[in-house]
């Protein structure tokens, strides 16, 4: 809640139980939560984010109304802003997000999201949270194997290296290899985050796509493969997830909106497709920061779990799908005020203070 809002209002409510949901999945796993229940708003801790609606708190999305709806979209890298003219037809843009909002407003959601997706722009249409009590029932528990296991981490960002950051908590050995063309980009961020999630990982820098054998070796000596790029993307390097499995590795796939898209999406504006909004005014605030990344990354770490109990096997982790799990239930009736400089949440369950980022204990 307290990266929910606006900067000079009150801390904001969102739909659904994502907290409850990062809880399950960790204590399914065995980890101890009380180390990490701030995982939610660890990236923001570190990296200074406060709320800052109707912006993302990193401030590079947005949900913006169109003719029916809404439309979430993520201008982060600059090939994303180079790519609004494209987007709204305008020979000249001067200012990017003033051009996107007034094209938004011309066109139906559908049609928004479409031209979004063509042109490989990260966003689209903004849907409803589930109905209330529509939450699933939390995940089986599992455990790793007794056997020393290795991950190798093809992942960037934040959901993949979360996922593989709790199986190196786990036990397991995480080998992380990044392209010497193109890092992580989370090596961008906050260094202090980045050192978090990555410590106890062990490293490999491979030029792709001249050593591809190399890293197909890594992978048939592994014993599962977490990855968070587009299935064609690999494919085309030369690294098949089918014929790795077929040898007997399992592979964790983390996309935007499952492995049989080809769409782009990011924490926060896949959160926001997913209904993890909220209504101010007139404009719809982005829930948490990039939400649907360490929601993915629970989840993944799940599926590793899960996929090393049997036979390898393919496994998909929807970043869309899991959000939308953890938005189910709607806003319940609450009320937040301030009392003696903090802000508090009551709601029929109860009395909670809103806790500010923090860092890992």
């Amino acid at each position: 809640m307290a990266l929910t809002g606006r900067a000079d209002g009150p801390p904001m409510l969102g739909p659904g139980r994502p907290a409850a949901y990062v809880r399950d999945h960790l204590e399914a796993l065995g980890l101890p939560t009380a180390p990490l229940r701030g995982l939610l708003g660890e990236r923001g801790a570190y990296a200074g984010l406060t709320r800052r609606g109707p912006w993302s708190c990193g401030g590079a999305m947005r949900v913006l109304p169109t003719a029916n709806g809404h439309l979430a979209l993520s201008l982060a890298r600059p090939e994303d802003l180079n790519l609004v003219p494209a987007l709204v037809e305008e020979t000249s843009v001067t200012d990017p997000w003033a051009s996107v909002a007034r094209w938004a407003a011309g066109v139906t959601a559908v049609e928004a999201e479409q031209r979004v997706q063509l042109l490989g722009l990260p966003g689209g249409q903004v849907g409803p949270p589930g109905p209330d009590g529509a939450a699933g029932p939390p995940p089986d528990a599992v455990r790793m194997p007794e056997r020393p296991v290795t991950v190798l981490d093809l992942t960037a960002l934040w959901a993949g290296p979360l996922a593989t950051h709790l199986l190196h908590l786990l036990g397991a050995r995480v080998v992380k290899v990044e392209s010497r063309q193109r890092p992580d980009g989370a090596r961008r961020g906050s260094p202090g985050f980045f050192a978090l999630l990555d410590a106890g990982k062990e490293h490999v820098v491979a030029d792709l796509p001249r050593e591809i054998g190399r890293l197909r070796d890594l992978a048939l000596a592994a014993d599962v493969v977490v990855e968070s790029s587009r299935p064609r993307a690999l494919a085309q390097l030369g690294l098949d997830a089918d014929e790795v499995v077929a040898a007997g590795t399992s592979w964790v796939s983390i996309t935007a909106r499952g492995r049989d898209s080809d769409t782009i999406g990011f924490g926060d504006d896949v959160a926001a497709c997913a209904g993890h909004v909220v209504a101010d005014g007139p404009d719809l605030l982005p829930v948490g920061d990039a939400l649907a990344d360490p929601l993915a990354g629970v989840r993944t770490a799940w599926a590793s779990v899960s996929a090393l109990q049997g036979p390898a096997r393919l496994v998909e982790v929807s970043m869309l799908d899991v959000a939308r799990d953890a938005a189910a239930g709607g806003i319940p009736e609450h009320r937040v005020e301030r009392v003696a400089g903090s802000w508090w949440l009551e709601t029929a369950a109860g009395r909670w203070r809103v806790e500010d980022p923090r860092e890992r204990p």
